[in-house]
């Protein structure tokens, strides 16, 4: 058995999961979101506690029996306190705007980058320099801000670029006169 799938996922509070046609759909105060579920795993549903179970014993259905476990519980986050990550803009004359659904990055090249925001990710920016991505669904706010921080990824001599709040740049010496 998968360490991970045979847990059973505890649901938050005001979160609720219905199982029908081979998906769940788990409904919360942010919203809702829903997973197709393969043929071979089988989730019950008792109250607030979800079971995550497998019918076979090959090895896709092992493999997808505590993935399908772990995005259930992401899931169940996602609908209940939703997702954050933040990037910040760290160079000379670099910055972001936000007009409706299209983020402009302003980040050293001769034309400003724009990108269309897709639906369910809202993208805030503060002061210029710090972008907020959210959403309930983990996985689109983290292709959001990867995708983002792909524009211009920061660079090991000056630390120019845009970066995860949170990350570290490893910085290089540049070349010295002799």
């Amino acid at each position: 058995m998968s360490r991970i799938g045979k847990q059973p996922l505890t649901l938050p509070a005001g979160v609720s999961a219905q199982v029908a046609d081979q998906a769940v759909t788990v409904t919360g105060p942010k919203g809702e979101l829903s997973l197709p579920l393969p043929d071979a795993i089988e989730v019950a549903v008792a109250g607030d506690i979800l079971t995550v179970t497998r019918k076979a014993e090959d090895k896709q259905s092992r493999a997808s029996h505590g993935t399908i476990r772990s995005l259930l519980g992401n899931m169940a986050v996602g609908v209940s306190q939703g997702f954050t990550r933040e990037l910040e803009i760290h160079g000379v004359g670099f910055k972001a705007a936000i007009a409706d659904t299209t983020l402009t990055l302003n980040v050293g090249f001769s034309h400003p980058v724009e990108y269309t925001v897709p639906e369910g990710v809202t993208v805030e920016v503060v002061d210029n320099t710090k972008i907020k991505v959210s959403g309930i669904d983990k996985q689109l706010v983290g292709q959001v801000s990867a995708r983002i921080r792909s524009f211009r990824p920061p660079e090991p001599y000056k630390g120019k670029g845009v970066r995860y709040k949170d990350e570290h740049v490893r910085r290089k010496a540049g070349k010295t006169v002799a």
